[in-house]
């Protein structure tokens, strides 16, 4: 089965040498399910022809807000309209699961309550989760027809659900913490308020459940169910 990543941002350069693009801690989540992979870059404007490209599609995270004025954002969001209307499954992550929220119908905006950075625990049906975030733009009102799978405290809309067609998740499972150690050290300072950077410091290390939600990708994009 063949995944089409469509990337949408860059990993800062300070970090890509160790832990490669998006694209590659993706293709190490989902590794040893049998699967392909093939990648076009739509931050630089590289687009597939369609949804027939790929049997399954996957859309990054981002620096960029899904609300501002970039020229590979219209397209993006017609293609997901595309590839949601075919039998094509699709996950979005962070980034991803913004634009898909807004592309069909939702609205994401710059949360009030700022930053969620580092681990965090989100309810589940089959229970919690602990996965790491690094967000601030969040998706406020979902679309039409989308379930509500998970959500905490401070993100109210976590991951959504259309059976069978499309699935998005807020945090970030191809993120470990060696990773969000980076972030914390090169992306958030001045950013990120330094009370929120020390509490996702002292997480550092904690159990996460990052490989049962790359499994639970795997199972959708081969069945379209979660389990």
């Amino acid at each position: 089965m063949k995944i089409g990543i469509l990337q949408t941002g860059h990993v800062p350069e300070d970090l890509a040498a160790k832990t490669g693009e998006y694209t590659d801690m993706f293709q190490r989540l989902l590794d040893g399910h049998g699967f392909s992979f093939a990648t076009w870059s739509v931050v630089d404007g590289v687009f597939p022809d369609g949804p027939q490209d790929a049997d399954g599609w996957l859309i990054t995270g981002s620096r960029h807000g899904v609300y501002e004025d970039h020229p590979w954002i219209p397209p993006l969001e017609q293609l997901i309209r595309d590839i949601h209307a075919s039998d094509k499954p699709l996950i979005g992550v962070c980034f991803g699961h913004q634009i898909i929220a807004q592309a069909l119908g939702g609205e994401v905006r710059k949360y009030e309550g700022g930053w969620a950075v580092g681990a965090r625990d989100y309810a589940f049906p089959g229970g919690t989760r602990r996965i790491n975030a690094w967000h601030q733009d969040q998706v406020i009102t979902p679309p039409p027809g989308a379930q509500v799978l998970a959500s905490n405290d401070f993100t109210r809309y976590a991951a959504l659900l259309w059976p069978g067609q499309t699935y998005t998740v807020q945090p970030h499972p191809e993120f470990d913490h060696g990773f969000v150690e980076g972030l914390i050290e090169t992306r958030g300072p001045g950013v990120v308020p330094d009370e929120k950077l020390a509490i996702a410091r002292g997480k550092l290390g904690c159990d996460l459940d990052r490989h049962d939600v790359g499994a639970e990708f795997a199972r959708f994009f081969k069945t379209g169910a979660l389990a």
